[in-house]
């Protein structure tokens, strides 16, 4: 039986239990059968009249509930209930479910909002963007990914991965890099969830124009590091080169002729082999040869290295230890980072070493004054120092990646001065 007929029932009972005592003591008392038969009529009008009103009291309101529940969930929140207040039990319901459709009405504004926001943003990303549901069927797609396959989103969406041509590309295994449409593509991906089910979403960056401002503004810095490097030996080449012109030409030579002149090549001679390491080391710089790897003892060359230094203390901090690595390419790095590491100390360097299950970690500590720019320390030519070339910390770098490693160049946290991590898999 429905809720409101079994509150109907159960007035109805209460009004039937009081019209039987009216009538029982209608029919027990001295009463004309007029009187009798006008009680029994008033008390069954009374009872219909009554239980129709208990009825309609009751179940309009109920009704007029559903009708805003079933609105709110269709998201229509133009319906408010009436007779909202604190005043009733009935009233405190009403109130709460108005309280309840402005709430949801806000939290559809926002999320309309917020959509719009969306794809506004998505609108104006250049990199292109899909998502797709768990059957590889794509389910969004920004303008940049319309561009980059051709066709408009009205014909894309629905499609699988595979009709698209970029199924292999949502495999956790794919390259981050793409060649595609004339250009570089770097390839990010990730997945989420919707209503519970696993999405995966596809991100394609043009990174074609980055390269190339960034290849550019190197070819740029090569230019001016190279230009700068060759009028500073032949501009004092030149200016010697004349004055010796002009000695050797007059008719009377000096009797110092022969000092001045073997001064002068001098001069020449170590500006030309200067010019010539710098371009030597450029050179090295450009064609990094594979590493010839062999076991390497890690505590021997750090003292061989150490050896070289002889401008500051160099402390050594480790027990033997060994590297699968071309032992010169490794010197090579170690030499860069106790040279560095040298200049910049005022008292003394430290170089520790220790393997664990990751492999080799070694640092070099300097209590200098620390570095500055750590953004551009290993970008080729770039250097802090007055004569230097910009090129021993990148091509220390390269050392370590070639290796399979990494090399850091940061500020110490717990006092002035510099500490370079090199790590090697052992």
């Amino acid at each position: 039986m429905h809720y409101e007929k079994r509150i109907v029932l159960t007035a109805l009972v209460a009004v039937a239990l009081v019209a039987l005592t009216a009538l029982l003591l209608a029919f027990a008392g001295e009463f004309s059968a007029k009187v009798r038969w006008t009680v029994v009529f008033v008390i069954v009008l009374a009872t219909v009249v009554a239980g129709y009103n208990l009825y309609e009291q009751l179940v309009f309101p109920l009704r007029t509930l559903s009708n805003i529940i079933t609105a709110l969930r269709e998201e229509d929140y133009s319906l408010r209930a009436r007779y909202a207040s604190r005043e009733g039990a009935f009233g405190e319901v009403m109130l709460e479910v108005n309280a309840l459709a402005d709430l949801m009405e806000s939290r559809k504004l926002e999320a309309v909002e917020a959509a719009a926001l969306l794809r506004s943003v998505l609108a104006r990303i250049d990199a292109a963007i899909f998502a797709f549901d768990a059957e590889e069927r794509l389910q969004l797609v920004n303008p940049a990914g319309e561009r980059l396959l051709g066709t408009p989103h009205e014909r894309l969406l629905g499609e699988t991965a595979a009709r698209l041509g970029l199924r292999e590309l949502l495999d956790d295994d794919a390259p981050t890099t793409i060649d595609r449409a004339g250009g570089r593509w770097d390839v990010r991906r990730t997945s989420f969830r919707e209503r519970g089910v696993p999405h995966r979403l596809l991100v394609l960056a043009d990174i074609t124009r980055a390269l190339r401002e960034e290849e550019t503004e190197a070819w740029r810095r090569i230019v001016r590091v190279l230009g700068h490097e060759l009028n500073n030996s032949l501009a004092p080449i030149k200016s010697i080169a004349v004055s010796l012109e002009q000695l050797v030409s007059r008719d009377e030579l000096p009797d110092d002729w022969r000092d001045d002149l073997a001064s002068g090549m001098r001069v020449i001679g170590s500006r030309t082999e200067a010019l010539t390491r710098f371009t030597r080391a450029y050179a090295q710089l450009a064609r990094l040869p594979e590493p010839r790897r062999g076991n390497v003892r890690v505590d021997e060359l750090v003292q061989r290295v150490a050896a070289l230094e002889r401008r500051v203390p160099i402390s050594l901090h480790g027990a033997e230890a060994h590297v699968h690595a071309d032992e010169d390419q490794l010197e090579q790095l170690l030499i860069n980072l106790v040279k560095n590491a040298a200049e910049a100390a005022r008292e003394r360097v430290n170089v520790r070493w220790s393997v664990n299950g990751d492999g080799l970690t070694l640092t070099v500590e300097d209590d200098g004054p620390g570095v500055s720019g750590t953004a551009n320390l290993f970008v080729p030519f770039f250097t802090t120092k007055p004569a230097g070339t910009g090129v021993g910390l990148f091509l220390s770098r390269q050392i370590a990646e070639a290796h399979g490693g990494s090399l850091t160049l940061a500020n110490r946290a717990d006092t002035q001065g510099a500490i370079a991590t090199l790590r090697l898999p052992t």
